[in-house]
């Protein structure tokens, strides 16, 4: 008997699909999830019903005893919880929670998945990441949540300028002019909210930083609202947040702490629509060295291994810790503490909208663990749990304007779900207990999840193959021969050493780069002007095929290059090599063979060139110093 071939089983399933339509329509991505207690994200009281998803989408809300779509995959929830993927809109996810341990971001990506967080603001990254954040993810390299990429803006001596990351993280403005001109200036790079430092309050703990004065922040909201882009803002005392209010930001983004909040506010608010997400993950003082059995699942391996010792908690500590204990932290933390509580409860009171969010990122503010158990903080302060759970889904989904794609259960929104085996409506806890994710329809894989984020080894990301000429400075778009951005950092602090670079014309028709650095008056100050060897430095470069760098130089004094490496920058290490140069220009070849750690490094690592990330050129003079250098033709050598 003569076999048929491919070409005639194809025609033969054609001509069935179109003498049967219905089987055409009865897919094997159609799932029926049966008999849950449907919470939809809007308030609406909770009610068993069977939901029906199709591809990526919601594509019914039907009566509990309806009958599912034949062919339909059946899941049979009886007994358990069906809700919206939840949001956190306050995350740092290139930070690790663990104070000097330097994060994988890609592990903490599915840190929230395995938690039912399917969606996040970030707060973490600058616009020269956005594309390859953006892409990884597309391609399937890196699995994530929806995310959520925000520009980040602050004023000089300002909170969120601390970071000795120089100017290109968070843009500094002054006045209204410039805050206009600030967010015009980056929509080439798509993002997707703006962030603003607008409150330099340090808690009690600390001195002051600078705030952001009205006409600044206004005309900062106005502009970004004309190009459809909301605002959310570190704002952390009442007066600011009656100011961030009257300018009609979007989101207050962490809680008022100062002082006990007032009518005038509740009115503002209103008026502005401004939503109340008080982060209390980040403030909660509670101790930051538990490990419960949640986190013993995600947290990656360097994170853990500093909780010590390890506590293994059957459940979250204490939400309302007894006075006087370990656990209630320093003083003015206790005191924030407090008023952040009673602030909750006066807030919900006055019908203010909440969303959620929770500063992630933090030391001791995990990844995914956190946004659960902000849930359960904003219970303790006064919301009943279906407020809770409506915060973390319908109301962050309006708060960010993405309501019309996910947020809720309904017909036409993306199948961003989570099954729990419980009633997280009427227990908070029960938000732990959660057995199914769905990411636009598809479930994840949670044991597997749980299996890379426990890896030792960093979450692998392609190299890019490096051409040899890093830049010439010719390039009349003023980005470097590999189309990315240079970059200034120092040491950190509002005290920071103060750098000032820029193009050149180092002879006709030939420029160079001009680098200049007032030291701090700290004990080991410096300043590095980077070129991320890919957009961002997000993505390793391989640079085997080279044996070193080569660079013409003009200077004073001793410098050193610095090349961070994706596999040692979990411990902050990096590989380095001094040189001196002189007034008059020399070219300077550095070999490969010749880098070396520095004796502090927190790990030994062999180079191998195969995962390169930037080439970072530093001064280093004695405190209040000057220093100084030009580059050119910055390059490869075989």
């Amino acid at each position: 008997m003569k076999r048929p071939t491919l070409l005639t089983l194809q025609v033969a399933i054609l001509l069935c699909l179109a003498l049967f339509p219905e089987t055409a329509r009865l897919q094997p991505n159609t799932i029926a999830i049966v008999g849950a207690t449907v919470i939809d994200g809007t308030g609406a009281d909770p009610k068993r019903a069977t939901v029906v998803i199709r591809g990526e989408q919601i594509e019914a809300v039907l009566a509990a005893d309806a009958k599912p779509p034949e062919g339909a995959r059946i899941i049979n929830a009886e007994g358990q919880t069906l809700m919206p993927g939840i949001f956190d809109l306050h995350t740092h996810l290139p930070y690790a929670s663990g104070g000097s341990v330097s994060g994988d971001w890609p592990k903490h990506l599915k840190a929230y998945l395995y938690c039912g967080v399917t969606s996040v603001v970030d707060f973490g990254t600058y616009p020269e990441t956005f594309e390859p954040m953006r892409r990884l993810i597309k391609t399937g390299v890196i699995e994530a949540p929806h995310i959520s990429l925000a520009v980040r803006m602050t004023t000089p001596g300002g909170h969120g300028a601390e970071g000795g990351r120089g100017d290109f993280f968070s843009l500094e403005v002054t006045t209204a002019r410039e805050a206009r001109a600030a967010v015009r200036r980056i929509l080439s790079y798509k993002p997707d909210v703006i962030k603003v430092f607008t409150d330099g309050w340090r808690y009690g703990a600390a001195p002051d930083m600078t705030s952001m004065n009205e006409d600044t922040l206004t005309a900062l909201v106005d502009e970004a609202h004309k190009n459809n882009l909301k605002v959310l803002t570190h704002t952390v005392s009442l007066e600011k947040a009656k100011i961030a209010a009257r300018s009609k930001v979007d989101v207050l983004a962490h809680g008022v702490g100062d002082k006990p909040v007032d009518e005038e506010l509740f009115k503002l608010m209103k008026a502005s629509g401004t939503a109340y997400v008080p982060t209390l993950a980040v403030y909660e003082p509670r101790a930051r060295d538990i490990l419960t059995p949640l986190l013993d699942a995600v947290l990656e391996p360097a994170v853990k291994a500093g909780i010590n010792p390890p506590l293994i908690a059957p459940q979250n500590p204490p939400l309302k810790p007894a006075a006087g204990s370990a656990e209630n932290g320093d003083a003015p933390r206790v005191r924030r503490w407090q008023i952040l509580q009673a602030n909750t409860a006066a807030l919900r009171q006055a019908g203010i909208t909440f969303g959620t969010g929770t500063d992630a990122g933090v030391t001791g503010t995990h990844h995914g663990w956190a946004t659960l158990r902000e849930l359960e903080l904003l219970v303790a302060g006064g919301l009943t749990p279906l407020e809770a759970l409506t915060a973390a889904t319908g109301n962050a989904a309006k708060a960010i304007k993405v309501d019309a794609e996910r947020g809720t259960i309904a017909p036409g929104k993306l199948a961003d779900l989570i099954l729990v085996a419980g009633e997280p409506h009427k227990n908070i806890a029960d938000i732990e207990k959660n057995k199914r994710v769905f990411l636009g329809g598809r479930e994840l894989d949670r044991q597997k999840m749980a299996r890379d984020i426990a890896s030792t080894s960093l979450t692998p990301i392609p190299a890019i193959k490096v051409q040899e000429l890093v830049d010439d400075f010719e390039a009349a778009n003023g980005r470097s021969r590999l189309d990315t951005l240079w970059v200034n950092s120092s040491d950190s602090g509002v005290d920071a050493s103060k750098m000032l670079f820029g193009k050149i014309v180092r002879d006709t028709g030939n420029h160079a780069l001009s680098i200049s650095a007032r030291m701090s008056e700290k004990d080991r100050p410096f300043g590095r002007i980077n070129v991320p060897l890919s957009k961002g430095a997000m993505e390793p470069v391989d640079a085997r095929e080279y044996r070193g760098v080569r660079f013409d130089v003009r200077g004073d004094g001793d410098y050193r290059l610095v090349i961070p490496a994706y596999n040692i920058r979990n411990a902050f290490s990096h590989f380095f090599a001094s040189f001196k140069a002189s007034p008059q220009w020399q070219t300077v070849n550095i070999d490969f063979a010749s880098l070396k750690l520095p004796e502090n490094a927190r790990v030994q690592a062999q180079w191998t060139g195969a995962d390169l990330l930037m080439l970072s050129f530093e001064i280093a003079r004695p405190a209040g110093a000057f220093g100084w250098m030009e580059l050119d033709n910055v390059r490869f050598y075989r």
